[in-house]
């Protein structure tokens, strides 16, 4: 409930901050003289769809996961393994402070696992059907670690909280862009002309792309805290080992776009921009350092 209320908050400490600064620099009396345009109507609707878009799809996560992967909720483990994999993740569960997460199985081919939910104590675990057949137990442990890790790290409020601050920013200087060039390039004095329309729908492309990167630059960094979230929970060793399994799983992640970024495995873009994961090598390659750094600082 903290991070919710976090969200909140921070959603009016933008529309404040950003209202200020247009006081102060006087630009809400230059739009409002030369376009007529009212920001501060404008920049409270941006954050409310902002934001409630954002906040509205974190409520409904859990949902829309089961309904994209048609994972199923193990109620009663019907199998030993099912019986392994809910007492391991109400183990890590116990071990990182939070509520036990439903566990669910979902059918894919591919080696992988996600974790949704609104708060830490009310969060979803899944993994693959493919991790299942393919990974060792030690392996299936560090990442069932690093799944739960992301859920006491609360890194699904917080990435809805930059998404939403994101939009926020999205809505608001594109519909701003597009006033001034209606008015001011084009001269349109009444109304709104084709070139607002039409200006708002190409500057949304531009920041939504630039937003884009911002979002998958947080979501590569949460990877390496869950990944040593997952060593801490399940050991340094088999955390290393499961991702050196992922390095022989050659096929795209089948993940639904919306829950990608949760997952273990995740696929990147067509740059490192628009990654939402690092490379394996990578992440391998800095828990191997902790390992080597942790004497250290002990001492």
């Amino acid at each position: 409930m903290k991070r919710i209320f976090l969200l909140v908050l921070t959603n009016f400490a933008v529309l404040f901050v950003l209202s200020i600064t247009m006081q102060l620099l006087g630009i809400d009396r230059i739009l409002a003289q030369d376009t007529g345009l009212n920001l501060y109507a404008l920049l409270l609707v941006a954050g409310i769809f902002g934001f409630g878009g954002s906040f509205i799809s974190l409520l409904i996560s859990k949902w829309m996961a089961k309904m994209a992967t048609g994972a199923r909720v193990i109620e009663v483990p019907s199998s030993m393994a099912e019986r392994w994999l809910v007492d391991t993740v109400k183990r890590h569960a116990e071990k990182a402070g939070i509520g036990m997460p439903e566990v669910a199985i979902y059918d894919a081919p591919e080696i992988n696992a996600f974790a949704t939910g609104w708060n830490r104590n009310d969060a979803l675990v899944a993994v693959s059907t493919g991790l299942l057949g393919n990974m060792t137990q030690e392996e299936a442990e560090a990442v069932l670690g690093h799944e739960v890790s992301h859920v006491a790290n609360g890194d699904m409020v917080t990435l809805t909280l930059i998404q939403g601050v994101l939009n926020t920013f999205v809505i608001f200087l594109s519909r701003v862009i597009g006033f001034i060039v209606d008015r001011t390039v084009f001269r349109v004095e009444r109304g709104q002309g084709p070139a607002f329309y039409i200006t708002i729908i190409v500057a949304q492309i531009v920041l939504g792309i630039l937003a884009s990167i911002v979002v998958m630059g947080f979501s590569r960094w949460r990877e390496f805290r869950a990944d040593a979230g997952g060593a801490a929970l399940a050991g340094r060793e088999k955390m290393i080992a499961a991702l050196e399994r992922l390095k022989l799983n050659h096929e795209q992640s089948q993940l639904p776009a919306q829950i990608a970024a949760f997952g273990i495995s995740g696929g990147g873009g067509f740059t490192r921009l628009f990654m939402s994961h690092p490379p394996l090598d990578e992440r391998i390659a800095a828990l191997r350092e902790a390992g080597r750094v942790s004497p250290v600082r002990r001492a």
